[in-house]
C-alpha cells in the first residue's frame, strides 16, 4: 500500500537565506503543502554549498545576498557538488544584468521577494516539473520602454 508508482511522496527543499525571519516565513509557507519538504535552513553561500553537497535536495531556494559567498557563486559551486538539485533565486535584486548572471549559473528560477507570496507555489511547482520560472515583476519591467545599455 505504499506509494510505489509515484517516483516522489515529496521534495527535499534547502531554503538559503541570511535573514532568519524571512527563512522562518519561507519555510511556514512550504509547510503548507505536504508534498514540500524542507530538509535543512543555510544563512549563508558557504554553508548552502556544503549542506546541498551533504543532503542532496531537490530543490534549494537561494538568495543572491549571502554572507561569505554570494548565491551566484555558491550556486556554481552546488551545481558541482549537487547537480541534481534545481535552483531557484529567491531575492530582492530585480537588477536585469543579476537575473541574467543568476540564471547563467543553470538555475531554473528567480523569484522576487515581493512576489514571493503569489509566485513561490507556481514558480516551484513549475521548475520541480521540469519548466523556468521568472517572476512577473522582471519581466514586465521592460513594458514600452526602451533602454540604451
Amino acid at each position: 500500500m505504499a506509494n510505489a508508482g509515484t517516483p516522489h511522496s515529496s521534495f527535499r527543499i534547502l531554503v538559503v537565506d541570511d535573514f532568519e525571519p524571512w527563512r522562518q516565513h519561507i519555510c511556514s509557507m512550504l509547510q503548507t503543502r505536504p508534498e514540500l519538504q524542507v530538509i535543512c535552513e543555510a544563512a549563508d553561500g558557504l554553508e548552502a554549498v556544503q549542506k546541498a553537497e551533504e543532503l542532496q535536495p531537490d530543490l534549494i531556494l537561494l538568495d543572491i545576498g549571502l554572507p561569505k559567498q554570494n548565491g551566484i557563486e555558491a550556486a556554481t559551486r552546488i551545481r558541482q557538488v549537487a547537480p541534481g538539485a534545481k535552483i531557484i533565486f529567491l531575492t530582492q535584486n530585480s537588477d536585469k544584468e543579476m537575473v541574467g548572471a543568476a540564471l547563467s549559473t543553470g538555475a531554473q528560477g528567480y523569484v522576487l521577494k515581493t512576489d514571493a507570496g503569489r509566485e513561490l507555489f507556481p514558480a516551484v511547482a513549475g521548475v520541480l516539473g521540469g519548466d523556468d520560472f521568472v517572476s512577473g515583476g522582471i519581466q514586465g519591467d521592460d513594458s514600452g520602454e526602451t533602454e540604451d545599455t
